[in-house]
């Protein structure tokens, strides 16, 4: 999750991730830039200690499809004792979809105590399989998805990206440049109104990207966004970043991401808005910049049409929102889990809205008005977090490598009050076990009980873990158009 906080007029894009190497118990914050692009090795996690970019949309390809329980990810050999469910029951399909369940599949014992819902087949052309194992980089808890990028408006001139990073906390689509290829070439670079390459800076939790907007047809699955904007991270020298947009480390790369780019799907179209589209704003929020033959990059105006943009409301019908859906895992953690995100809400028969609450919220997504330990905070639902983030002084902190997370002597749970623009409110329960205990297994890659603070942040991230077991639902902000308000539902 990537943590910029602007005024509720723009945009905030936020990734964190925590780069763990379960082999040696070190762990680090990093502030991932949604999807991690890395590669992976052998068959104990030992996660690098680069930046892992939680917001990278890594869609793995070495866990079976979501559409079944395949084998694969289910009744491994060396996996912990207890048997994994194969075929997957009756999906909880959104709207009274009958589409079969994923298996659950992970080799670990039954012994979740969470929430229960399994996620529909990824078998229709408005859904994708989800996939979070150790990726390209051996960092948990990374969800990612296949991205097809195109040269604007073609339908031959593509590639496939695996291992993007599915993000809820941020907005369009931000792609590694190694992992275009020659794609690039066919890329076009976006001018700057003020003349040069219009180039986009990043800030993470922990680091940074930058490389230049260009227009592309962005597919996923059957869905399709036709001559977008999207940013392509790192395909300019590091000698062209301007001091004000170093925050932290350069995350430039598939390895230091964590991910071979980052998919934001979360509710906002574009991802900057009035901050960097209004001339006032500029100097103090855009992040945009244009840079006179590559060189001499100074802030920028970026209008709306040419910022990176949000896949999801480009797409022709299915474009009012989308529904997360990840299967439960075990308490005690798993090699890998799957899932499937669901594209519209109520425009298919498999996308109904089910949640028994919706939250309506800011442009960025945050519930503002909600409450932690009797006191007011922001909340949001971050898909491309890897742990919950927030601050409780009252649960121990881990030492050494591990102290930005929580290590209590129990398992804890802590309620957070979810307050909706709309009035509504509701409370999410969440548990929180030691992350020592978590990474003695030296094998897991998911949690769904991982928690700690990160930075200064001081709101409530509601990240992976929260995902587990649930349908998510986050609907698009129309309101430009006249439409429906920006929502989180579950």
């Amino acid at each position: 999750m990537q943590i910029a906080v602007k005024p509720e007029e723009c945009i905030r894009v936020v990734k964190a991730v925590l780069v763990v190497s379960v082999v040696v118990m070190t762990a680090f914050v990093a502030g991932c830039g949604g999807g991690g692009d890395s590669s992976s090795p052998s068959s104990s996690n030992s996660s690098s200690g680069s930046n892992g970019n939680s917001s990278a949309s890594n869609g793995s390809t070495s866990n079976g499809s979501a559409s079944n329980g395949n084998p694969s990810n289910g009744n491994s050999s060396d996996s912990n004792t207890g048997s994994s469910t194969g075929s997957g029951t009756t999906g909880n399909s959104t709207g009274g979809s009958t589409g079969t369940g994923t298996g659950i599949g992970n080799g670990n014992g039954n012994n979740n105590s969470g929430p229960s819902q399994q996620p529909i087949a990824a078998n229709a052309p408005n859904t994708v399989a989800v996939t979070v194992d150790r990726g390209v980089a051996n960092i948990i808890n990374i969800p990612t998805i296949s991205v097809t990028v195109c040269a604007p408006n073609s339908t031959t001139n593509c590639t496939t990206i695996d291992h993007v990073l599915l993000d809820t906390g941020s907005f369009g689509l931000r792609v590694v440049n190694s992992a275009l290829g020659s794609l690039a070439n066919s890329l076009p670079i976006q001018q700057a109104t003020a003349g040069g390459q219009l180039v986009e800076c990043t800030h993470f939790a922990d680091g940074f990207s930058w490389g230049t907007t260009r227009t592309a047809t962005v597919k996923i699955s059957g869905e399709v966004a036709n001559n977008i904007p999207i940013q392509v991270i790192g395909d300019l020298p590091d000698s062209t970043i301007p001091g004000d947009c170093v925050n932290g480390a350069a995350e430039n790369t598939a390895q230091s991401l964590g991910a071979n780019g980052i998919i934001g799907i979360g509710v906002a179209p574009v991802d900057c808005g009035a901050a960097c589209s209004v001339q006032g704003n500029v100097a103090q929020f855009s992040s945009y910049y244009a840079c006179q033959n590559g060189t001499n990059c100074t802030r920028t105006l970026a209008e709306m049409s040419k910022q990176v943009a949000n896949p999801v409301p480009n797409f022709p019908v299915d474009n009012n929102g989308v529904i997360v859906q990840m299967a439960p895992i075990s308490s005690s953690g798993a090699v890998f889990a799957t899932g499937t995100v669901v594209f519209g809400i109520g425009t298919q028969s498999n996308n109904g809205n089910a949640a028994a609450t919706t939250y309506t919220t800011d442009a960025s997504g945050d519930l503002v008005n909600s409450q932690f330990n009797g006191t007011k905070t922001s909340a949001f639902m971050d898909s491309g977090s890897n742990a919950y983030f927030f601050q409780d002084n009252s649960l121990l902190l881990c030492g050494g490598s591990l102290s930005s997370f929580y290590c209590p002597g129990t398992p804890q749970q802590r309620t957070v009050t979810l307050v909706g623009a709309n009035g509504a409110t509701g409370a999410a329960a969440i548990g929180i076990v030691s992350a020592q205990t978590l990474l003695s297994s030296q094998r897991n890659f998911v949690f769904n009980n991982l928690g700690g603070q990160i930075g200064s942040l001081t709101a409530f991230d509601l990240g992976l873990p929260f995902f587990f077991g649930r349908y998510v639902y986050f609907g698009m902000d129309k309101r430009a158009s006249g439409g429906q308000a920006p929502f989180a539902a579950f």
